[in-house]
């Protein structure tokens, strides 16, 4: 009989990154004939698109019946664990584990990168579940170390999106940005960003990825337009999240992509773009210091020069080895599967 798993995470939200992620887990369940029920932002837009079953994920009544006649919980990919953003959503996934446990359903923690926790009853409701869970496994060595530091032990996968063959496509030459809304990056920041572009690139067309829209598409409005001010006759265009394929070939046509969202980070480096990574969150930062990609801060007294000095020297085959380095390990997952 088909197992019914059940699987949790920031899913109908049109983020291009979560949604690859599911996506690679869907395509992984089918191989075993699984009956996939997916927990939901948008329950009729996830189904029609993965040809699942989807739930409202806020619909307390439909989310716990569904955790009851489950057979296993996914919870992830992401980073679905941190109060950093949200202390409620924190709590929502905690929520969704916790009474999966009460039903005694066996729960899978699925590729997921753990923290920032900052509050101390984060950090006890968190490895107090985790310790209950069937397989905890992560997407980083520090969010490992972090939870072995707390009594947690966790297996040690790379992101599953890692795990998908992506187009080496021949660059164009064309410049990529990737934008997200944030509470620390500023305006000023943004034109420091937008002069070092133009000076270097002011010849090339400038393409800005909205991987959100609800987050990433003012940002690349007000960044287009800073762009315009300085080069008023530069060709830029905003991209929009319509589909991971379209994205994915547009960013392996890239010649260089500057980029805060990690799985806007991953795609440039799994298709052999040369990267710079804007750290605004702890998940770009490790990725980047394991890929030895150059790293912005968000900080206005930075020197922009060095970083993007040290992206335009990169070796694309390096970046290509690095990405063929990290194999995804299905075997830990599949007899929660079959």
């Amino acid at each position: 009989m088909a197992k019914k798993v059940l699987i949790s995470g920031y899913y109908g939200y049109d983020n291009f990154g979560d949604e690859a992620i599911l996506s690679v887990l869907i395509d992984r369940l089918n191989r075993f004939g699984a009956d996939i029920t997916v927990l939901s932002k948008s329950p009729l837009k996830t189904s029609r698109t993965y040809g699942v079953k989807a739930v409202k994920n806020f619909d307390l009544f439909l989310l716990m019946a569904s955790i009851a006649s489950c057979d296993v919980l996914v919870s992830g990919g992401g980073s679905l664990l941190q109060d950093i953003t949200s202390f409620k959503s924190l709590l929502y996934y905690c929520f969704v584990i916790w009474f999966a446990c009460v039903c005694k359903k066996p729960v899978v923690i699925f590729a997921q990168g753990i923290g920032p926790l900052q509050r101390d009853m984060s950090k006890k409701i968190v490895f107090s579940l985790l310790s209950r869970c069937a397989l905890v496994t992560v997407r980083d060595l520090k969010s490992q170390l972090y939870l072995k530091n707390n009594g947690i032990e966790a297996q040690l996968v790379s992101d599953p999106v890692f795990s998908v063959d992506l187009p080496l496509n021949e660059k164009e030459g064309t410049v990529g940005v990737q934008l997200r809304d944030f509470k620390s990056i500023d305006d000023a920041f943004l034109f420091s960003l937008a002069q070092q572009v133009v000076n270097r690139y002011s010849d090339r067309k400038i393409e800005l990825y909205a991987f959100q829209e609800s987050l990433d598409y003012n940002i690349c409005k007000k960044f287009d337009k800073m762009l315009k001010t300085i080069a008023p006759r530069m060709m830029t265009e905003i991209v929009k999240f319509t589909s991971q394929s379209e994205i994915i070939v547009r960013i392996s046509k890239l010649e260089y992509m500057i980029a805060m969202r990690f799985h806007a980070v991953l795609v440039a480096i799994k298709t052999g773009v040369k990267t710079l990574a804007i750290n605004y969150d702890a998940k770009v930062e490790k990725l980047a210091y394991e890929a030895f990609l150059p790293l912005l801060t968000l900080s206005i007294e930075e020197d922009f020069n060095a970083p993007f000095d040290r992206m335009e020297q990169l070796n694309p085959d390096d970046l290509l080895e690095f990405s063929r380095s990290k194999n995804f390990e299905w075997n830990l997952f599949d007899s929660f599967f079959a």
